[in-house]
């Protein structure tokens, strides 16, 4: 990582946190709110959120559009869930 970097950690399997000095370290407890909200399918998306958060580099509104149009139809019905976990996601993140 360069210096001046960003980096989002999750603590599940990390024993010590990042300490360097020349970079910003974000921590999202991204693995246990999936398995306490029983949404492990959504890890990625937590961290999404968390990455959104820190850098809005894209609006909500286009990633569910390109989730919509990327998902098979048969999955569509995930899109709720999906959005959930990202918004989650935006509130556990913190520096």
């Amino acid at each position: 990582m360069k210096p001046g970097g960003d980096i989002i950690y999750d603590s599940f399997g990390i024993l010590e946190p990042p300490t360097r000095t020349d970079i910003t370290a974000y921590h999202i407890a991204a693995m246990e709110t999936a398995a306490e909200l029983k949404m492990m399918k959504c890890f990625n998306m937590f961290v999404l959120g968390g990455l959104l958060k820190i850098h809005p580099v894209v609006k909500m509104e286009s990633v569910m559009l390109a989730l919509k149009k990327t998902l098979p139809e048969r999955h569509h019905n995930l899109l709720p869930v999906n959005e959930q976990a990202i918004l989650k996601g935006q509130e556990l993140i913190k520096q």
